[in-house]
């Protein structure tokens, strides 16, 4: 898979610091979600040290409308133009402004703000973290489809507006943390861990019978349900792997992932002299928001204190091929390149909804995949996204694809 040229790696951007005052202008994209939510509980235990800019929301009004009362943005959006009226009503008179629908998500995303966390799940965040990049600041990258979907475009972009990437997902910000910048050509590889999901231990029998219910109860993280459903299949680590390649200046053979049911290290960088350096935090994303938002800084979180003695033994396992078959299937198509990637993670996104709503089983998710990856290729679909436009195109075309392939 080919790299944006000129190369990029994080650090090279020019940095950002908060306003005057000392304060953080602040954008929140996805405030209902699960990033959304822990990032205004940091917020909110540092009220005179952030400013609300924008909050966004794709359908949840009611918690939208909680958000806004609180934190006073300037600006709160949702994106479903059917909640439009319920949101401003419920603002009228305060001072913030309400909006709906596409257009205003996108404008939102251009307002002036130190940093932007972008946590729209899915290929629905792309377009708004672009334009949020193209305004050259801070962004706290929490939308892995921005990557997996343009990964290219999207930092050509970031090199080309001069700003800065901040990962926020545990693994890549882990990574961040002990990524030797100034010697990476004495990196050998880089290593992202991944819980083994609720299914780690069945067998391929017991997860063709697995309930969307057994699913969504993952052993260590609290998250949304796509993203729960995706580190139920392994899917999520393939997806981090793409991303990883993206972020950091290495080929794609040197990232590997590593079961790890305890989730206490959440990456590693092996360097050529025997070195092994590892990030480890309790599993919770308040952790890496707070470094972000701090960042180069460190800031406080009131995350638990990782207790190495109570937790005794820390395991590895190699991950498993052939019941986790969707994290090959993200490998492959990180070595397939080009569009691959962008038709993966649409065909991934149908088929969990599909599974979510018990149209299809659990292991027909990879095989979902599979079929729209090959059907794709026979038509021809798999060039390089060189737009946004293109990008979006292909990921629309992926979508209607895998919907066809379930209805036959």
């Amino acid at each position: 898979m080919s790299r944006p040229q000129p190369d990029l790696t994080i650090a090279e951007a020019p940095d950002a610091r908060p306003s005057a005052a000392g304060q953080m202008s602040l954008s929140v994209f996805g405030a209902t979600g699960s990033i959304g939510t822990s990032t205004l509980d940091l917020v909110d235990r540092a009220p005179d040290r952030y400013r609300l800019v924008a909050v966004t929301a794709q359908s949840s009004v009611d918690k939208l409308i909680e958000i806004a009362l609180k934190f006073r943005p300037e600006r709160a959006v949702i994106a479903d133009d059917a909640h439009y009226a319920t949101l401003a009503d419920a603002l009228a008179g305060t001072g913030i402004e309400a909006a709906s629908g596409r257009a205003a998500l996108i404008e939102a995303a251009t307002m002036p703000a130190d940093m932007v966390m972008a946590g729209i799940t899915g290929a629905a965040g792309l377009e708004p973290a672009l334009r949020a990049v193209q305004g050259g600041g801070r962004i706290g990258l929490a939308n892995k489809e921005c990557l997996v979907c343009a990964g290219s475009l999207f930092m050509a972009e970031v090199a080309r507006a001069g700003a800065r990437v901040l990962p926020v997902d545990s693994e890549h910000n882990a990574v961040f943390q002990v990524f030797d910048r100034e010697n990476v050509g004495r990196i050998e590889k880089v290593i992202l861990t991944a819980s083994g999901g609720p299914f780690r231990t069945w067998t391929r029998a017991e997860m063709e019978q697995a309930k969307p219910s057994q699913a969504l109860k993952h052993p260590n993280w609290s998250m949304g349900a796509k993203i729960t459903i995706d580190s139920a299949t392994l899917m999520n680590k393939g997806l981090e792997i793409i991303e990883a390649f993206h972020l950091f200046p290495l080929e794609a053979h040197q990232f590997e992932a590593l079961i790890h049911p305890q989730s206490a290290i959440h990456g590693l960088v092996q360097y050529e002299d025997g070195s092994l350096l590892a990030q480890l935090g309790a599993p919770d994303m308040r952790t890496p928001i707070a470094h972000c938002l701090s960042w180069p800084e460190r800031g406080t979180a009131p995350s638990a204190r990782l207790d190495l003695a109570a937790l005794a033994t820390l395991t590895f396992e190699k991950p498993d091929f052939d019941r986790f078959p969707a994290f090959a299937l993200a490998l492959a198509a990180l070595k397939r390149g080009e569009g691959a990637p962008t038709v993966l993670n649409a065909a991934n996104e149908i088929a969990v909804h599909a599974f979510l709503a018990e149209r299809i089983g659990f292991l027909d998710i990879a095989g979902t995949v599979e079929a729209a990856l090959d059907a794709a290729e026979k038509r021809g679909l798999l060039k390089e996204p060189g737009s946004l436009e293109a990008a979006l195109e292909l990921d629309s075309e992926t979508r209607a694809l895998t919907r066809h392939i379930m209805a036959a």
